[in-house]
């Protein structure tokens, strides 16, 4: 995600860090290149403006150009400026205790990822310990409330629909009636959309506003189309009124405008965003992890997070202690390659680790060996992943006939397999977190 930008920023920071002394110079030429990398990345010429004036006011101040490490002072207070447009600080959901009624109404055009982003909602609420409905408010688009329907059977979520139902009001006052018989404390409302924004989906968006007195109005935005999105959201607010916007298909965006824009121009928090197809691809946006990640400066926290998510702490462990001792075996690490599906968008985690955020690609990453490398581990039994010391010529031969594959993949794949168990070894020394171990050990074999 954001790769471009990424990439442009990284280049200006580059000619300026590590230098013993900066000048107005230097300053000017590496703002003058960040200029016009946000203008490529189709973020709003308001918000460029003041960002660039911005950072020149406090980069030029005495301070800086006669501080201790003047380029890491440069790069700081770029990330500042980042992280005071993208919104400051995250902003969670503001919605009433589990003993009342809550209510949030999804907003948007069609094709946005409304009814999508409304199911990965009520999945990310229903993890926090509450009981959300799905209601198919959205009349007007044909197949949209099956759609809810069969999202909500995949987070197992309950969905209130109302066949051949013409008004969003009556549907949304009879939700409220089974959502308080069947103990519910959240109602997600995916409402009408269009192609466009029109006189009559505005007033039933208002209709259902005055009706549901709802605590969070959610703009559900496309962020590849850039500032069509913040465009879009202006008008939204304008109208109807917002709380906040969710972005979807955030690791598709390699430019970033709308990110960068939607506060700035708005008013209105990020708080949300799309990261992937899955139902669990949706994260909290917090906007110094993601001015870290624009500055290739990696994402650690969310990394270690995500890794917390899906990996059992007593399973983490274990892992750490066969890094350290070097027993990893092929079992483990076919329990790792299969436990890799779980994780959501892999380029989304690359981006997050220091070092390799924007610079590794989806180019860089073989997913056909992937599919090899479990064809192979599952044709050996599981005594020769236990010990794959004693996987010899005949067996070699055996595993590769089994796996479709040739004798020398599957001698290229144990040698690998060598190499890499003694890099973990070396990782724990490095990083003690035994889930950010464990998060390791799943990327590891996906290089080529």
């Amino acid at each position: 995600m954001l790769d471009k930008l990424t990439q442009k920023i990284s280049d200006a920071l580059r000619t300026i860090s590590g230098k013993s002394a900066i000048t107005e110079k230097n300053i000017n030429d590496a703002v003058e290149t960040i200029k016009m990398a946000l203008l490529e990345a189709d973020v709003n010429l308001r918000v460029v403006r003041r960002f660039v004036n911005a950072t020149i006011d406090e980069a030029k101040g005495e301070k800086v150009l006669r501080s201790v490490n003047p380029g890491q002072q440069f790069i700081k207070i770029v990330h500042d400026k980042l992280v005071f447009f993208l919104g400051d600080t995250k902003q969670d959901l503001h919605l009433k205790g589990p003993d009342t009624l809550s209510c949030i109404l999804m907003l948007g055009l069609q094709g946005s990822g409304k009814t999508t982003s409304s199911a990965k909602l009520a999945l990310r609420l229903k993890k926090e310990g509450r009981h959300p409905l799905l209601v198919a408010c959205d009349l007007v688009r044909p197949a949209a409330i099956e759609q809810l329907v069969i999202l909500g059977n995949q987070v197992e979520v309950p969905v209130y629909q109302k066949t051949g139902a013409t008004d969003s009001v009556k549907v949304y006052k009879e939700a409220v009636n089974w959502a308080r018989q069947n103990l519910i404390d959240t109602l997600i409302i995916d409402t009408t959309g269009r192609l466009q924004i029109d006189e009559p989906m505005m007033a039933e968006l208002s209709r259902l506003k005055q009706a549901a007195a709802p605590d969070e109005l959610l703009l559900v935005a496309d962020s590849m189309t850039g500032q069509s999105a913040v465009d879009i959201a202006k008008v939204f607010d304008e109208k109807v009124g917002l709380t906040g916007v969710v972005l979807t298909k955030f690791d598709s965006d390699t430019r970033g405008g709308a990110a960068l824009s939607l506060k700035t121009i708005t008013g209105k928090p990020l708080k949300f965003v799309g990261t992937g197809e899955k139902p669990e691809d949706f994260e909290l946006f917090h906007p110094d992890r993601i001015a870290g990640r624009i500055l290739g400066m990696g994402d650690v926290v969310s990394l270690v997070e995500k890794a917390q998510a899906v990996i059992n702490q007593k399973e983490a462990e274990a892992l750490q202690k066969k890094m350290e001792k070097e027993t990893f075996t092929l079992d483990d690490w076919l329990n790792q390659l299969r436990s890799m599906k779980k994780m959501g968008s892999l380029q989304s985690m690359l981006d997050m680790i220091p070092g390799i955020a924007g610079k590794v690609s989806e180019e860089d990453i073989n997913k056909e060996d992937f599919k090899g490398q479990e064809a192979i581990l599952t044709s050996m039994t599981r005594k020769e992943r236990l010990n794959h010391l004693i996987i010899g010529p005949s067996r070699r031969s055996r595993i590769a006939r089994g796996s479709g594959t040739s004798v020398a993949e599957v001698a290229r794949l144990i040698k690998k397999f060598e190499k890499m168990r003694t890099m973990m070894k070396k990782m724990t020394k490095l990083n003690r977190n035994p889930a950010s171990q464990a998060m390791m050990a799943r990327i590891q074999p996906w290089f080529k």
